[in-house]
């Protein structure tokens, strides 16, 4: 059974951040908002849930994964930087861009890209997400919530509990989001390239957006 949790936009209750938490430490997957569109997450230990989430979205293990971090803290232990990619993130967050880096030894191999040894790495300006990562403690993996066939992030509670009850353990309800993806930067190479172009803009970053290159990342 999906529960559906309804919580404010800017002032999410209490109580209800405590259920998504507690079905996520209970290896569960829960559709959740951001700053940027729904998505989809687990505990970043938790391979089953992970597998999970894969399936949903029909996607390999080639497929970046994205760790949502609650600050530039959380992002530098699971995450590599030297100076110059620090600065970059330091600029973006929090804000809609993701970014590929090199993953340390917090990471499990199995969430990292299996070639690159890369995770993404996020921080959202959002605050139901933000009481929830403070509630877990931990970073919540996560992928957009772009189901197979559909060319966009599904965007509605009715929507998500129609496509997904009784394939996922929660939805927390905060209203619509943007319903764009991230913007992705690929900071493991040097310079650095915009993989996909979405809501954040590049420029914030010192990046023109005509290096844009199209991969799929989500």
């Amino acid at each position: 059974m999906t529960q559906l949790l309804t919580v404010h936009p800017t002032h999410p209750q209490p109580r209800l951040i405590r259920v998504a938490a507690t079905v996520l430490r209970s290896g569960g997957v829960i559709a959740y908002p951001t700053d940027s569109s729904y998505a989809l997450g687990c505990r970043i230990g938790d391979a089953g849930a992970a597998r999970r989430i894969r399936a949903l979205r029909s996607i390999d293990e080639r497929h970046h994964l994205t760790l949502v971090c609650k600050d530039l803290a959380q992002i530098g232990r699971f995450a590599r930087m030297d100076n110059w990619q620090f600065r970059t993130v330091r600029q973006g967050t929090p804000g809609s861009f993701t970014f590929l880096l090199r993953a340390t030894g917090e990471v499990p191999r199995r969430v990292q890209h299996p070639k690159r040894s890369t995770i993404g790495v996020r921080v959202p300006d959002n605050r139901t997400v933000q009481a929830l990562l403070a509630e877990l403690d931990e970073p919540i993996l996560s992928s957009t919530l772009i189901l197979p066939g559909d060319e966009g992030p599904l965007n509605a509670a009715a929507d998500i509990e129609a496509r997904l009850a009784g394939l996922i353990d929660a939805i927390v309800d905060a209203g619509p989001c943007p319903a764009l993806p991230t913007t992705v930067i690929d900071l493991a190479v040097s310079p650095p390239v915009i993989v996909r172009r979405g809501l954040g803009d590049p420029a914030r970053l010192g990046l023109a957006a005509d290096d844009a290159q199209a991969v799929e990342v989500n």
